[in-house]
């Protein structure tokens, strides 16, 4: 298992020293011990140029995750090369006064959501936001991550 946190930032974020630690848990108890992902922190302005681009929505979002297994071209190793995953710090902080929880509950959060996307979860349509929602708060109370 090969899992990478990259800060981008040119600040030090305490929350960041243990979340390649939960991810790698996290994969362990979802049986997924041959993957290889990456969480990589930006700001406001990087995730708003991300998500212009690559989605060609023209703002800043939370979270994007850029799954390898999508594309079917991609040929399989021994190892899931699951993709990556974006994280805004700065919405990181805003939402988590937003909705009156934890800074680090709010990057766990986002952490989380963003490996289910890898993984193929999605919440484009009702029945399938059900799952997936339920899927991380589930992961999240396992490891006492509450609001």
């Amino acid at each position: 298992m090969n899992i990478e946190v990259i800060n981008l930032l040119d600040e030090k974020i305490d929350e960041l020293d243990n979340l390649k630690e939960f991810l790698y848990n996290v994969c362990k108890d979802e049986k997924l011990d041959n993957v290889i992902f990456n969480v990589i922190i930006v700001n406001n302005e990087e995730i708003h140029k991300i998500n212009k681009e690559y989605r060609g929505i023209d703002r800043e979002t939370d979270v994007i995750s850029f799954a390898l297994e999508d594309d079917k071209s991609f040929n399989r190793t021994d190892f899931r090369m699951l993709g990556d995953i974006y994280i805004s710090i700065d919405k990181v902080r805003s939402q988590s006064k937003e909705y009156n929880h934890s800074f680090k509950r709010e990057l766990y959060f986002l952490a989380v959501h963003g490996l289910l996307h890898l993984l193929g979860y999605d919440h484009m349509k009702k029945e399938d936001e059900i799952v997936m929602f339920k899927k991380q708060e589930e992961v999240l109370s396992r490891y006492g991550i509450e609001r």
